[in-house]
């Protein structure tokens, strides 16, 4: 059975530390849910453009959101049509297919860990990768051939993976271990950083094995009870250094006895990086948690309200007149509607009569 070989170091230690404390807070945060919409569309966002740019993807990141928006269209002739872009056939499929790993993988609400380990997860996610891409016979196939892996920065050769006969017995014995006594024994974050290098390792097909690697780690970390709202992507962190990230990659092998420790620490790091950004999103909004104390709860807001309360978070005080500026398509009376429904929800007050009335956050 496959074992994985990593030390323990004090990074590791402080950077689970950071996301753990992070996560508490994202957690329990107030008012958190009124912006789930507007943080998991960031994501998504995020995902797909940094997850197919790091393979070399040439749409910005513009092009990348325009295609992400549209619904229920699976073909890159259809999507540039709509979209107005015009780009490579392959750049926007490659957009629209990793779209779709991430509204599959946004789906398993209630997906068991064992359920990641299987052969049935990990070809349902190349599938999606790579349909209309590949020749269908290498679609949720496993590679018969030899391959190479190259940098998607610089083009050059960075890794020889194991011969096309050993795969299917690799990916066995990687779920084994992952359903395994032992495995649940290592932090799901530590999980999820050692499933992605294996497969990037053993490469089971012949294309899309980074962004299938990707995606099976991010399922396991929601699997696991580590997906922070949804709210994040680890992509952008692996894209702004691409040589940083296949060096990290490259570490194991290079360390002569399959040692995992520098990758782990790159991993967690950046996933640290990621979700202290979200914390801090949220400590804004949540004023410091002075409403977690006043409310005790969290509040369910409507897309006008959040509006609203990015407002507050510029001023202390607004009036009518000053919202509507920022929802200049709604009018008077359903911005009070709005308003006085925050009021009610406890988290803004009224201050002043008539013209003179004022509006504020609770505690501001």
């Amino acid at each position: 059975m496959y074992k994985p070989n990593f030390t323990i170091t004090n990074n590791l230690l402080t950077y689970i530390a950071r996301i753990e404390a992070a996560k508490s807070l994202i957690d329990t945060a107030p008012i958190v849910p009124a912006w789930e919409i507007k943080f998991r569309s960031s994501a998504v966002s995020r995902m797909v453009h940094y997850g197919t740019k790091i393979e070399g993807n040439e749409l910005t990141e513009e092009q990348a959101n325009q295609i992400v928006r549209l619904k229920n269209v699976n073909n890159s002739r259809e999507a540039m049509k709509k979209a107005g872009i015009l780009a490579r056939d392959r750049d926007v499929q490659e957009v629209i297919n990793y779209r779709n790993v991430v509204e599959w993988i946004d789906k398993q609400k209630n997906i068991k860990e064992n359920d990641v380990f299987t052969e049935s997860t990990l070809k349902t996610l190349h599938k999606l990768t790579v349909e209309r891409i590949l020749d269908s016979k290498y679609v949720g196939v496993y590679r018969d051939k030899q391959v190479i892996v190259e940098s998607g920065a610089t083009g050059g050769v960075v890794f020889r993976p194991p011969v096309s006969v050993e795969v299917p017995y690799l990916v066995k014995d990687l779920f084994t271990w992952g359903k395994s006594k032992k495995a649940r024994e290592v932090h799901p974050i530590f999980r999820a950083a050692i499933l992605h290098y294996q497969l990037v390792y053993i490469h089971p097909f012949i294309e899309g094995n980074g962004r299938t690697a990707r995606a099976m780690a991010t399922l396991l970390m929601y699997a696991t009870g580590y997906d922070f709202k949804r709210f994040f992507s680890l992509e952008q962190y692996f894209d702004s250094d691409v040589n940083a990230y296949y060096e990290a990659l490259l570490s194991v092998q290079q360390s002569g006895n399959q040692d995992l420790t520098y990758w782990l620490e790159y991993f967690t790091y950046g996933l640290a990086i990621e979700i202290e950004k979200i914390k801090s999103q949220v400590l804004k909004l949540s004023r410091d948690l002075k409403l977690k104390k006043q409310l005790g709860k969290q509040i369910a807001l409507s897309e006008r309200q959040i509006i609203l309360l990015e407002l507050f978070q510029q001023q202390d005080e607004i009036t009518s007149e000053e919202a509507q500026r920022v929802l200049p398509n709604v009018s008077v009376d359903t911005i009070l509607r709005d308003i006085k429904d925050l009021i009610r929800k406890g988290v803004v007050e009224k201050k002043g009569v008539t013209k003179g009335v004022r509006y504020r956050l609770v505690g501001a």
